[in-house]
């Protein structure tokens, strides 16, 4: 670019701008039409420049370039590994296996052929047991594995500890001095119906509950790796800021303690959003969250397939998903630009405005005795219940639409045979120390209705 090649042009500034729109308007009120309200209470303009910066937010140029992942449930060591192994010669770069029990699990066999040099694996253990996490850290030769067991994130999930509150944590501070990493999973938190703002803020609570109850060693604590697990939703440019807003948050909070300031993100799409009916739009609001994603500076992204909500899985969705990935990072090159956000007026507003909102918030829950307090207390459960029904009564009104469901739908569409698992939320009643926080798919209500309806009319026929 030859230098002064805008020199002749006069700088408009955001007065002059907001006047010609106001003028284009014919009298039309300039707020009224054109700026909208997210549910993060952020008022969304229809142009932005420098004026609306406070400041540039820190780069991400540091982040490495993101790999395409592969999500594992294990439920067999050997077909687990065989399924990895072949990802891997798909175009998997990082394998997520999800081990439910340390019964019958080898993980030497589990990562057996599986060069750990160049392919990461994140092991998420829905168990608590120190030996077994202290066996993965003494394999011969492995590098390249993280171990993630969120006593926290289970209690959230479940509403009860896996033993109690003391011997989690006792447990948990052994694995970590094993492994010097903490994992929070803050994806329930998106599903369930939180908004950006809450997810952000309940994520820098729940990393802050094991700060405060780690003892830190001034010696180790700046190799710390902090690993988050995000979902990512269709808000493309508002997910985008999430990321970013993430980042600037942990390393305003890791800067307290004296650790690593950096954090690690996987990144998997949303399931609140998915449908049942017209089931093939998952796969397009899938793409724009797995860039989302991207552009945010994930490190990881294991794409969600588009009929997970209702078949088990099978390698023509699980084919799919890892594709649209595949396409993303060497067809649309997305690999060959960082940082593509950075300076981008509005995505850097947004960054502003979650960050702040959200460190508003966590100070808040601080105040009131930390996110275990909340959480016994129900007021996370509540605040989240409270966006998430607000979410359900625009998805009713057709303000929050989702095509193929709730929008140009197909009457002849027919589900009722082809699903495979429970699409829906499943109520187990049990005693919990908390209530627990449960994820629920918006279009939930009007696919039952549907599949109710489908089989009364097969039934008069």
């Amino acid at each position: 670019m030859n230098k002064g090649l805008f020199d002749g042009f006069d700088s408009v500034s955001t007065k002059q701008w907001k006047q010609k729109i106001q003028f284009d308007l014919n009298g039309a009120d300039f707020n009224d039409t054109l700026i909208w309200n997210s549910n993060e209470d952020i008022a969304v303009k229809p142009f932005y420049n420098a004026d609306d910066l406070k400041k540039h937010t820190p780069s991400t140029s540091n982040i490495s370039t993101w790999k395409i992942g592969q999500t594992i449930f294990v439920a067999h060591t050997e077909k687990s590994n065989l399924k990895a192994v072949d990802a891997i010669k798909r175009g998997a770069e990082h394998i997520h296996f999800i081990i439910p029990s340390e019964e019958n699990i080898s993980i030497e066999h589990l990562i057996k052929n599986i060069d750990t040099d160049s392919i990461s694996i994140h092991l998420e253990l829905q168990f608590l047991s120190v030996n077994f996490i202290k066996s993965i850290h003494t394999l011969p030769g492995k590098k390249n594995i993280s171990i993630a067991v969120d006593i926290i994130g289970n209690l959230v999930k479940t509403g009860n500890w896996f033993n109690n509150l003391t011997d989690d944590f006792s447990k948990f501070e052994t694995s970590f001095q094993s492994s010097n990493s903490i994992n929070i999973n803050t994806s329930l938190y998106q599903n369930a119906g939180a908004n950006m703002v809450q997810q952000l803020a309940y994520a820098l609570a729940h990393a802050n509950e094991y700060l405060n109850h780690l003892k830190l060693n001034p010696e180790s604590s700046a190799s710390i790796q902090t690993i988050f697990t995000v979902s990512i939703g269709s808000n493309y440019f508002f997910e985008i800021a999430k990321l970013r807003a993430l980042r600037l948050l942990w390393s305003t909070l890791a800067s307290e303690y004296n650790i690593n300031t950096d954090c690690y993100i996987n990144a998997v799409p949303t399931k609140r959003n998915k449908t049942l009916y017209d089931y093939n739009t998952n796969m397009l609001r899938t793409t724009t969250e797995c860039m989302s994603a991207i552009l945010g500076g994930a490190n990881n992204v294991c794409n969600l397939p588009y009929d997970a909500i209702y078949h088990k899985d099978n390698e023509f969705g699980e084919r799919i998903a890892r594709n649209q990935l595949l396409i993303l990072k060497h067809e649309s090159a997305f690999d060959k630009v960082k940082n593509a956000a950075d300076g981008a007026y509005y995505i850097e507003s947004l960054i502003e405005q979650l960050a702040e909102k959200a460190l508003e918030l966590f100070k808040d829950i601080e105040r009131n005795g930390g996110f275990l307090n909340q959480l016994k207390s129900g007021t996370i459960q509540r605040k989240i219940k409270e966006n998430a029904t607000k979410e359900q009564e625009q998805f009713n009104s057709g303000e929050r639409i989702l095509l193929g469901t709730n929008k140009h739908s197909n009457p002849n569409d027919k589900m009722a045979e082809q699903l495979q698992i429970y699409p829906f939320v499943k109520i187990n009643k049990r005693k919990t120390l908390i209530v627990p926080i449960i994820e629920k798919r918006i279009a939930e209500q009007i696919e039952q209705t549907r599949l109710k309806n489908e089989k009364q009319n097969e039934i008069d026929n």
